[in-house]
């Protein structure tokens, strides 16, 4: 899916996040930083897969001494690590500013998740929507029972003959087969 057709590009302030979640500080005071990190990029994909969004996560350098760093987990979830000195804010309010002057803010969402009041304001601002850290991991539970149900669905209808496991050439010999024509 390419930029222009996603249905919503979607900004995760990516430590606020982990900091708002219970599960995810469990995981920061246990383990680590970078075990709650992943636990979080594997949730927004599979999220951003289901919903049709184009996703950033954006985490603070954390006064590291590197560069402005992006990583593709996929073709619709990038990471970005901002540079030293340069917040999470600071590349969100950055690329709401660039969304609402540009003409794509018409035909798409601009959505921030984050639980930074300040943040939010600025970020509706632009004109963008915003989910507290509490709706969006309402969301993001919400969209996995959706798929976990509508896997069960398709696993139980599919499931109850064994025609449904069969590749196409192959059911299509066996219903000529019952209907008594010859195969080739």
């Amino acid at each position: 899916m390419s930029v222009s057709s996603a249905q919503a590009l979607l900004l995760v302030d990516g430590y606020n996040i982990i900091g708002a979640w219970e599960k995810l500080q469990k995981i920061r005071d246990r383990d680590g930083l970078e075990f709650a990190r992943r636990d979080l990029i594997s949730l927004v994909i599979d999220y951003t897969a289901y919903q049709g969004f184009k996703t950033e996560i954006v985490f603070d350098s954390h006064f590291q001494k590197t560069p402005n760093q992006k990583e593709e987990y996929s073709p619709t979830v990038s990471v970005h690590y901002t540079a030293f000195a340069q917040t999470a804010d600071t590349y969100i309010e950055r690329v709401c500013a660039a969304f609402s002057r540009s003409h794509q803010s018409v035909a798409r969402r601009l959505i921030v998740a984050t639980s930074d009041r300040a943040q939010r304001l600025t970020a509706i601002g632009y004109g963008a929507e915003c989910f507290s850290a509490e709706k969006f991991q309402k969301e993001i539970e919400s969209s996995a029972s959706q798929i976990r149900r509508k896997n069960s669905r398709q696993s139980q209808t599919r499931g109850r003959f064994l025609v449904n496991h069969l590749d196409p050439k192959t059911q299509a010999a066996l219903f000529e087969w019952r209907q008594g024509k010859p195969s080739q």
